[in-house]
């Protein structure tokens, strides 16, 4: 699975959906992702990530189907910063 980032129309927020990986026990596996998001105040400058939760991958599917449909886009933009 990959890291997907997305940015609304206004380039002020992002959310990334990257899988979760659980650090405590790395030999079981978890089906969730990590949703971080943040705000972006200039494109040169990295954003500032507000918070992150951690969702089931139904619903972080919906979620991210949702936004799509708001007009958010996928960027790789801030890639290098993650």
């Amino acid at each position: 699975m990959e890291e997907f980032t997305l940015i609304n129309n206004n380039r002020s927020r992002i959310k990334v959906f990257k899988p979760f990986e659980d650090t405590s026990n790395p030999y079981t596996s978890i089906n969730a992702m990590e949703i971080s998001y943040g705000c972006v105040y200039k494109r040169s400058n990295k954003p500032v990530m507000k918070g992150s939760r951690v969702e089931s991958i139904e619903d972080a599917r919906k979620e991210y189907k949702q936004l799509l449909e708001e007009g958010w886009r996928k960027t790789s933009i801030f890639k290098s910063y993650f």
